[in-house]
C-alpha cells in the first residue's frame, strides 16, 4: 500500500477533479503490476495496474489507494474489470464518499466472492486525497494558503516592496503549488500593487484558473498580466452593480467580457470568502490557492475557511510594513488560530510551515 500511495502523487495536478489513486498487483509475494490515474479523463489506476499483470492476476491481491468506482462515467467500472481478472484479494485504504460509490463498490466485489479489506494506510490515503474529500462531500473547493512573510510577520514593507523576501527554493516550489491546484486567488490591491502574472512556470505543467476578487472592478484595462491569457481561465469576482447601464464601471465590465474574462458576479460589494467559493465550486473548480493580499486572507481566516497551507518564513525582519495578517484581534492567547497537523521544512535560510484541517470522510473506518 506503501507503494500504491507513491503512485498516486504522481497524478498531482493532473486529474483534478478526479482523485489520486494509486493500485499495486501482488501475486505470491511479488508486485506483478502497478499504476496510477495518469490524467483527468484516462484509465483508472486499477486498470493500469490490472494489465502490466495480465495473466498473472488470477488468484492476485490488489492493494488500491480508494474504493474501486462502480459506475459508468468516463470509463468502464473498475469494479468490472477486477472481477473479470480474477482477483482474488482486494486491500483498499479508504472508501469513496462519491455518492456514485460510496461502499457500492466494495459490496460488489464482496458479491463476487472476493476477499476485501479496508483501512490500511487510511490516514495517509485521506491526506493525499484532501482535495478531493472536502470538494465530493462539500461542493466547495479546498482553500490551501501560500504566504511569504518575514519573521515579523510582514509580506511588504510600508512602501508596498515585497520582491523578494523569501529565497529562490522557495520560490520554486510555490511553482509546483501553482501547477498542484485548480485555481489561484488574490485580492484586486495585489493585482494592481505587483501585476502578478498568476500562472505556473514549471516545465509541462498546467496553469489554473486565475481568480480575482473586484468588488468595485478596478482592475486594469492595460499593462495587467491577468488581462493578456486567451485560454478563458481568468474570473473576476465582482459586483452585479457593475454590470447595470447606469453605472460607472459598466463599460471596464463590457470592455473586459471582450477580452474573454469571465465573470462571478454576487450582491452588494462585501463578499464572504464563503459565497465566493460557492461559485467556484459550481464552476467545477475543486481547489483554489490562496496568495494575497493580508485583507483576503484574513477575511478567510476570520470565516474559518482555510483548509491548509504552507506558509513561508524568511530570517528578515522589516519592522514597519505590511502584515500579512490584519483587521482582527483575540483578547486572550487561548482563543486564537492554531494550525492543525504542522509539518516543518528547511529550505536553506528559509522555514516553511505546512498545515491543514483534519480530513473528513463520512466513510472512514473506525468512525
Amino acid at each position: 500500500m506503501e507503494l500504491a500511495l507513491e503512485l498516486a502523487v504522481k497524478g498531482k495536478g493532473q486529474v483534478n477533479p478526479n482523485p489520486l489513486v494509486g493500485a499495486v498487483v501482488v501475486k505470491d509475494g511479488e508486485i506483478v503490476g502497478k499504476g496510477y490515474h495518469k490524467y483527468y479523463g484516462g484509465p483508472h489506476a486499477e486498470v493500469y495496474a490490472l494489465d502490466e499483470a495480465g495473466e498473472k492476476a488470477n488468484g492476485a491481491t490488489l492493494y488500491v489507494t480508494l474504493e474501486p468506482c462502480s459506475h459508468h462515467g468516463k470509463t468502464p467500472p473498475c469494479v468490472d474489470k477486477i472481477k473479470k481478472m480474477k482477483i482474488k484479494r482486494c486491500v483498499i485504504a479508504v472508501l469513496d464518499p462519491n455518492p456514485l460509490v460510496a461502499g457500492r463498490g466494495k459490496r460488489i466485489l464482496e458479491e463476487a466472492g472476493i476477499e476485501v479489506v479496508v483501512g490500511v494506510l487510511q490516514e495517509k490515503a485521506l491526506e493525499i486525497n484532501k482535495v478531493f474529500f472536502k470538494y465530493i462531500q462539500t461542493g466547495k473547493p479546498y482553500l490551501f494558503l501560500k504566504c511569504a512573510i518575514t519573521l515579523d510577520g510582514k509580506i511588504a514593507t510600508s512602501f508596498g516592496d515585497s520582491k523578494w523576501i523569501t529565497n529562490e527554493k522557495s520560490r520554486e516550489k510555490v511553482q509546483y503549488l501553482r501547477n498542484e491546484y485548480t485555481g489561484i486567488m488574490v485580492g484586486v490591491n495585489t493585482l494592481i500593487k505587483d501585476n502578478p502574472r498568476l500562472n505556473s512556470r514549471i516545465e509541462n505543467g498546467r496553469n489554473p484558473y486565475r481568480i480575482v476578487i473586484d468588488p468595485h472592478l478596478r482592475t486594469p484595462l492595460d499593462d495587467c498580466h491577468f488581462i493578456e491569457y486567451e485560454d478563458s481561465k481568468s474570473i473576476i469576482v465582482t459586483s452585479i452593480e457593475n454590470t447595470k447601464s447606469n453605472n460607472k464601471n459598466v463599460l471596464s465590465y463590457q470592455r473586459l467580457l471582450d477580452r474573454g474574462i469571465k465573470f462571478i458576479l454576487l450582491d452588494g460589494y462585501d463578499f464572504s470568502v464563503d459565497e465566493v467559493l460557492d461559485k467556484l465550486g459550481e464552476m467545477k473548480i475543486d481547489s483554489v490557492l490562496l496568495e494575497g493580499g493580508s485583507h483576503l486572507i484574513s477575511r478567510a481566516f476570520k470565516e474559518d475557511r482555510i483548509d491548509g497551507g504552507e506558509i513561508f518564513i524568511a530570517p528578515k525582519i522589516l519592522g514597519g510594513g505590511l502584515s500579512f495578517i490584519d483587521g482582527f484581534s483575540f483578547r486572550e492567547i487561548k482563543d486564537c488560530f492554531h494550525l492543525e497537523n504542522t509539518k516543518y521544512n528547511i529550505i536553506d535560510d528559509n522555514v516553511s510551515i505546512e498545515f491543514h484541517k483534519n480530513i473528513n470522510n463520512s466513510l472512514k473506518v473506525g468512525d
